[in-house]
């Protein structure tokens, strides 16, 4: 199937999916959707109460939001729902207006989902999805690491048969090493948690075909109702019934105005969340997403939330790899997942005798699935600053959290970019034989340079980090020059852009070589470049016959006007063979 839909279909993906549907992903997604059901049910009623709203508002803000980015979304792997990111968010911006009152909690936190869904939604139209370009690779990849091991570090507790109520890696260590020193170890728990992970794991290595974890689940929640181990198990329970219906929140001009700056801080976290987890799992599966699309997509998901009474969502770090790992195929996993989970709330005691320790054991195999070591390996020895870049945004992710430690590895992308653009690589040229071409003296130590001609590559823009450092290298290199430099000339097909503290100093770099008797030229400029160069008035200065279209032209007026002898290796006529 192509993964580049047309038409009307560009902005229903989801159609385009189920209209060039394979019949053998068919199986794949129904058992990945019945799992991911199994992850929805307590995420979404749990993070609706960390919120301060009525669990059944979490299921809500679960089946419509994953259904509407099924639809429009453009990823065919993300999960979306209520996420432990928000959770605290939603509570700070809906609680305190709301006054206790539960049902003006969920028309506002319904309210603050639409404000996000419009938000992104224009966002999207305004191709503000750019910004997801910041996300490298290298960051990608420790993300994902860092929410990995953080997975792991939460849900050996609940493995072990205990709670711990912290959130984050350091957290999450501290409890679990209290939890095990306090011996509230859970043998049964344990033995249900571990022999579930071993089967998961084991056909997966044994066969990959067989649906390890939905057995795992339909196995554990048999073996808990059989033996009516409930009241000694930590299980799923009694679920909320009752199905959503369509409808604006009551609400008035003066929530929106309180709301909106709460809705735009949630936006951006939101789409910087979902926007790395798209990014990493369309590459893991080789397909591309237009992050605009993926902003419309976020947006349009949270406007039905809040149009059936949900809340905020966001791509889901946790249940989306567990899909994967399930064998999710096209997001109608997703659609399976919330026909399930709206069957859950018609007939509400299905899943009741489901354990925890089980559900533990699901996300544990996924988050070892998340684990890249090749790429690692891959960075370190191709190019060590993306490996540290990689290892900056798993320690930042999992000591600080999601939306923290991807701000502090994007602003370290950043740093690193103008490092490398600070200290330039930039090299003399000369022309080696038998080679077509200038090349760099010190890759081709046999090449010669015209006398009297300084040629001299920069690459990188110009700007005002490096702009003194490149009138420094030229300067001295027209001091170390052997016969005396009559001209400098750039090849400047490398530099994209020269802003004014650039432009001021080529100016002056150009007085400093007239007045040693040295010439400034430039050859292979580009023309937007050139035209900035004209605004800055510099052309005129340096003089128009000063700017070459190829290194070729501008020696040949060299060796003209010089009158240098040079005998070009190409100009040697081969010996005639007898």
């Amino acid at each position: 199937m192509t993964d580049t839909p047309t038409g009307v279909f560009r902005w229903l993906p989801g159609l385009w999916t189920i209209r060039h549907y394979q019949r053998g992903w068919f199986a794949r997604d129904i058992v990945a959707g019945l799992v991911l059901t199994m992850l929805l049910l307590p995420g979404g009623m749990g993070y609706a109460v960390a919120a301060g709203l009525p669990p059944i508002t979490g299921l809500y803000a679960t089946i419509i939001p994953i259904t509407a980015y099924a639809l429009f979304g453009p990823s065919r792997f993300l999960v979306l729902g209520p996420d432990s990111a928000l959770a605290p968010l939603i509570a700070a911006a809906v609680l305190a207006p709301a006054a206790g009152d539960p049902e003006r909690a969920v028309a506002l936190a319904s309210l603050l989902a639409l404000l996000v869904g419009g938000l992104c939604i224009v966002a999207g139209f305004l191709r503000a999805g750019l910004v997801s370009n910041l996300l490298s690779k290298p960051v990608r990849v420790g993300y994902m690491h860092g929410i990995a091991l953080t997975m792991l570090v939460t849900q050996l507790p609940k493995l072990l048969g205990f709670s711990v109520d912290a959130t984050g890696l350091l957290n999450g260590v501290a409890g679990l090493a209290r939890g095990m020193l306090d011996h509230q170890v859970d043998p049964l728990s344990l033995a249900i948690g571990a022999s579930s992970l071993v089967v998961i794991l084991g056909l997966r290595f044994v066969a990959p075909r067989v649906p390890g974890i939905l057995i795992v689940i339909v196995a554990a929640t048999i073996v808990v109702a059989s033996a009516n181990l409930g009241p000694e198990l930590s299980i799923v329970g009694a679920v909320p019934g009752g199905v959503p219906f369509p409808s604006l929140p009551a609400t008035d001009l003066a929530a929106i105005r309180q709301l909106f700056v709460a809705a735009v801080g949630i936006a951006l976290v939101s789409f910087a969340d979902t926007s790395i987890l798209s990014r990493t799992f369309a590459g893991r599966q080789q397909v591309r997403i237009d992050p605009n699309r993926e902003l419309v997509g976020l947006g349009l998901a949270n406007a039905a939330s809040g149009f059936f009474h949900g809340f905020p969502v966001s791509g889901s770090a946790s249940r989306t790899p567990v899909a994967e790992s399930a064998g999710a195929k096209t997001q109608v996993a997703c659609l399976v997942g919330a026909v399930a989970l709206l069957g859950v709330l018609i007939a509400p005691g299905l899943l009741r005798d489901l354990p925890t320790t089980a559900l533990a054991a699901v996300v544990i195999t996924a988050a070892i699935g998340m684990f890249d070591l090749r790429s690692l390996r891959a960075f370190y020895r191709v190019r060590r600053s993306d490996f540290f870049l990689a290892l900056i945004a798993f320690f930042a992710v999992a000591l600080l959290g999601v939306i923290p430690g991807i701000g502090v590895a994007v602003g370290l992308s950043i740093l690193d970019f103008v490092r490398r653009a600070w200290r330039p690589h930039d090299a003399i040229l000369g022309r080696a034989n038998g080679v077509k071409g200038y090349h760099d003296i010190k890759r081709y130590p046999d090449a010669k340079q015209i006398p009297g001609l300084v040629m001299f590559r920069w690459d990188a823009p110009l700007f005002f980090a490096n702009a003194d450092l490149f009138r420094t290298r030229i300067l001295d290199i027209v001091a170390a020059a052997e016969p005396k430099a009559r001209w400098v000339l750039v090849a400047a097909e490398p530099i994209t852009d020269v802003d004014t503290t650039a432009a001021e100093m080529i100016e002056e770099l150009e007085k400093e070589l007239d007045a040693l008797g040295v010439e400034l030229a430039f050859a292979e400029m580009k023309d937007p470049v050139k035209d900035r160069l004209n605004r800055y008035a510099l052309t005129a200065r340096i003089g128009t016959d000063r700017f070459f279209p190829t290194l070729g032209v501008a020696v040949k007026a060299f060796l003209a006007k010089s009158k240098v002898t040079w005998l070009d290796w190409e100009d040697v006529k081969p010996p005639r063979e007898n």
